[in-house]
């Protein structure tokens, strides 16, 4: 068996050449591998079809937590970097009315992240929409492609994950499926009962998703997150004012989210709407307002993190170690 770095010896990534070098990294890259095939077999399988999503746009997904959008000068226009190609899927329906991307995203995310172990400036997105579809719809399409990519990871790979210290056991309940949903308003009050104080307006905090997910045995979803935590492209739920019709799916053992998806709003006027109540001028959005005016299919979709899972199934501490190329926010390397 190689000898492996502990990871709490490493705050942040070696010299490049040593973190490829590293034998756990080189492992994680053929889990990664596995990883990949499981997606692509799972959603072709399900009648998907992949697109390659684009790396700049006039407009991109506004983002949060205090994350920013990056410029791009193309041509004498102001671009930007894809921080979510969430808007690119939305208009692309018309087309292919199921769809999925691997999506490189780039978020230049508060520096203080550069510690949670949770993020990255480079990462990669499985990104999943479906044209008339409901956020059951939705919740089932993420429940079984988690389960699938776990199966195919453990039955395929298991020495590789016991080299990196991950008993295939941790995942027994997981591929049982069964996943809980408890809504957002029921996870603030969990919390509460944990002794975590949790903005009841507010996304989940990290923290908050680790004490929560440290109290099951699988993943589980959380719904019904209140409107103005979450971008404008979430539908609010016409009989709840106030309330999205979207959901996050977090791992369990203290790992929190993997998972962020929603019905999406694609009436055009509340669209509009939606973009002036978060802030921001709606002529910023010209290109995506023109499609939705034009008319964007009904739909419901999710994106996976494609470095979060991998966490997750080979028991690292941080994102950074999971990714061939790892870039911290305001960490400058290679």
């Amino acid at each position: 068996m190689h000898a492996r770095v502990p990871a709490a010896a490493i705050s942040v990534p070696p010299p490049l050449g040593d973190h490829l070098s590293l034998p756990a990294t080189r492992d994680i890259m053929l889990i990664q591998q596995e990883v990949l095939f499981a997606v692509r077999e799972h959603l072709r399988s399900r009648g998907f079809v992949e697109l390659l999503s684009p790396l700049t746009g006039p407009v991109t997904d506004p983002g949060g937590r205090g994350a920013k959008q990056l410029d791009v000068d193309f041509y004498g226009h102001r671009y930007k970097l894809m921080t979510s190609a969430i808007l690119y899927k939305q208009v692309s329906l018309r087309g292919f009315p199921r769809l999925f991307y691997i999506a490189p995203n780039v978020r230049a995310e508060p520096l203080e992240t550069a510690g949670t172990g949770r993020h990255l400036f480079e990462f990669h997105q499985i990104d999943v929409e479906i044209a008339g579809a409901s956020r059951e719809e939705a919740k089932n399409e993420a429940a079984d492609l988690l389960i699938a990519i776990v199966r195919h990871v453990t039955e395929g790979v298991p020495d590789l994950l016991a080299s990196l210290g991950r008993d295939i056991d941790f995942f027994s309940a997981l591929l049982q499926g069964g996943f809980e949903t408890r809504t957002h308003t029921d996870a603030v009050a969990d919390l509460s009962g944990y002794g975590h104080s949790q903005d009841s307006g507010s996304e989940i905090d990290w923290e908050a998703e680790r004490v929560l997910s440290r109290k099951y045995d699988r993943p589980f979803f959380v719904t019904d997150y209140p409107k103005g935590s979450r971008g404008f492209y979430d539908r609010e739920d016409p009989d709840r004012p106030g309330v999205l019709r979207n959901f996050d799916l977090l791992a369990h053992g203290g790992y929190g989210e993997l998972v962020s998806g929603s019905e999406r709003q694609s009436d055009y006027a509340a669209i509009v709407k939606g973009i002036r109540e978060s802030g921001e001028n709606p002529a910023k959005y010209g290109w995506y307002l023109e499609e939705a005016r034009r008319g964007i299919p009904a739909s419901a979709g999710f994106g996976m993190g494609l470095q979060r899972v991998l966490r997750y199934l080979t028991r690292t501490e941080s994102l950074w170690q999971v990714t061939a190329y790892p870039k911290l926010p305001g960490v400058v390397s290679a």
